[in-house]
Parts: C-alpha cells; structure tokens; sequence
C-alpha cells in the first residue's frame, strides 16, 4: 500500500545548507518491533575485519535482532570469536569452499535466500571491496535500490550518505520493503566484546552458480598497518615522479611513523604503487589520528576518501594547492629535501 507524504532532504555544503521539500511515494514499512537485520561478515585468516565491527555498531541503530551470516571453508573460528560481539543475536553458518574467495555470483544467491527464508527486512554489509562487489547484485535480485556509503542511520528508513565526492550530505529515505545497506567503516566505533555468547546454526541453503571461477590471486604481504585501519597514514602523489621515489621517500618515511602506506589515483595512474594504496573516491576511505600528505594537490576525489582524519598535514611546494585548505600543518617545501630530512629526524628520535 502506497500513501503520500512530506519528505525533507536536507543537503549542507560547507558552512551553507539548503532544505529541499517534495512529495514522494513511500511504501509502508515495518515496525521497529518486526525489524531484522542480516550482517555479511568479512573475515580473512580466521580474523573478522575491523569495517565488518563498525558495521555491526551501524545494524544495531536500526533496531531490532542483529543476526550475522559467516560463509567459508572453514568459518568456525571466525564464528567463535564473532558470537561474542555485542549486538550478534545469532550466527548463521554457510560451510563451504566456494565462499572461501567472496565471489559476488556465489554469496549473492545465498544472501538471497537467506533473506527469502528467515525474512530480514535489512541487510548490511561494510562499504569495503568485498561489501561492494557483493550487495549490488544481492539488491538487483531482490529488485530493490541499494543505499550506499551510509555514514549514519536516523532510522530503519531514514539514512545518510555523501553525495557530490563527500562535499553534500544527503538524507535518503528508502521506499523498499527490504533495504540493503553498505556502511562507511569510518562513520562508526567498532562493536565491542560482552560477555553474552550468540548461539548460531546452518545458515539455509542455496544454490551455487557456475558463473565464475577463482582461478589465483598475488598477495603483497607487508608488516605495516592495514591502509583502512591504521591510525596513521602516509601517501604520496604524482609529484614524487617515480616508483622508485615513491618507494625511497613514503614507504621509509611511513615506516619511520609505523604508518599505513596511501597514494592519489594520480599517483596509482602513473604505476608508482599498487592501486590497493589507492585512497579518494573510487579508492579506500580512511579516517586515522594522522594523515600525511605529501605532494599530492588536493583534488575534490582525494579529499572525499581522507577528509575525516583526526589531523591532516600535508607538503607541497606549491603554496596555492588544494589540500593546504583542508590541513591542520602546512609545510610548503621541496618534497626532495623535506621528506629526507624529517624521515631521518623521525629514526633519531
């Protein structure tokens, strides 16, 4: 059943904000007493990931019974250590190899059913890679719209998101019965542990398409944080010219810090690292105590992916660029002499 009512998008762009009124067909939605929410967790190495923790704190602002659904070779461990987060109301277990690798056309039929079976009226999952390649195809089959990038949940309908590369927020008020959702890690805390354990069971089961194989994959294993989690960050732009400045100058000076290793897409574009460093709009969103940019310009695509650092500090020669309106500590130097001699200052101390 339809009916007509008021809605308010409120969208704020710097210190101006403006209130667009409309009429809108909204559907009608449950009570916070019928809510349900179904979590995809996302673990690797018997480890859950901290974004699947901040998007577990996301599920329980919705209301309801949160139920987590953990899919692998062997999910046990990860299964153990998960029923014991604050907010699990139970855990569905889906034991098989094919989850092992996160292939949309796998996990997609089986968060599906899932839902078809034990009627969830939310699912959630974190706005990361495996969240992204996932839950789209996940709501197409539903034939629901998908609400991205959520950065805050005013209620089971009502959610905010950034829009325009993070420089408008924007309420978004969805008319699906069923709302799929992928949560910004850095939006909010982790869950923490309590003392009550969840109990679990087999999740339902569903049908295992032959659309694609996991044939290899290349990891590049490093001692450094990981880029989405650590609390300091070091990246580097196209100013640094070369793989091999890149590496001389970020990756010692990150490692002088015991940071995390970052990079514009300019930087990524023209081979000087990997694009898992890539941080901006169409790379990794991070929000650590520091962040430290060095010879990167400030476009409005990187600030979107690292605007909401605790202190940002950048080093450009250029006194005109960008990110020196966003940072806490401006230093307008040469990146060549500069980053040397602070790296060096850093391994004294």
């Amino acid at each position: 059943m339809y009916a007509i009512r008021r809605a308010t998008v409120r969208v704020i762009k710097k210190n101006a904000s403006l209130t667009l009124r409309s009429n809108i067909f909204i559907r009608g939605y449950a009570t916070s007493q019928d809510i349900s929410t179904l979590l995809l967790v996302e673990h690797k190495d018997n480890t859950v990931s901290t974004s699947t923790l901040n998007a577990l704190t996301a599920a329980n602002k919705l209301g309801g019974s949160v139920t987590a659904l953990v899919a692998g070779e062997n999910p046990d461990p990860v299964v153990a250590k998960l029923s014991k987060f604050k907010g699990v109301s139970k855990v569905l277990i889906a034991k098989d190899k094919l989850y092992e690798h996160g292939l949309s056309e796998i996990y997609a039929p089986l968060l599906v059913n899932t839902q078809k079976k034990l009627n969830f009226t939310h699912l959630v999952a974190p706005h990361s890679v495996f969240g992204k390649n996932i839950m789209p195809r996940v709501a197409a089959l539903l034939d629901v719209s998908q609400v991205s990038d959520v950065i805050d949940i005013e209620s089971s309908e009502i959610f905010v998101r950034p829009i325009y590369a993070g420089n408008a927020i924007t309420k978004v008020k969805s008319k699906d019965p069923i709302k799929v959702i992928t949560i910004r890690g850095t939006a909010f805390p982790p869950a923490e542990v309590c003392e009550i354990e969840a109990s679990h069971e087999p999740a339902p089961e569903a049908e295992k398409p032959v659309l694609s194989e996991w044939i290899s994959e290349e990891l590049q294993k490093s001692d450094r944080p990981e880029l989405e989690s650590a609390t300091r960050v070091v990246s580097g732009g196209r100013a640094l010219k070369s793989r091999e400045n890149f590496d001389k100058l970020i990756v010692n000076l990150a490692d002088a810090l015991g940071a995390a290793v970052g990079a514009s897409r300019a930087a990524v574009d023209s081979g000087y690292c990997d694009n898992s460093l890539q941080v901006g709009q169409t790379g990794k969103v991070v929000a650590p105590e520091l962040y430290l940019a060095v010879g990167i310009s400030g476009a409005i695509q990187h600030i979107a992916g690292m605007k909401d650092s605790k202190v940002i500090a950048a080093i450009n020669s250029d006194p005109d660029a960008p990110i020196f309106q966003l940072s806490d500590y401006c230093l307008v130097a040469d990146l060549f002499k500069a980053v040397p001699e602070l790296t060096d200052k850093l391994k004294n101390k």
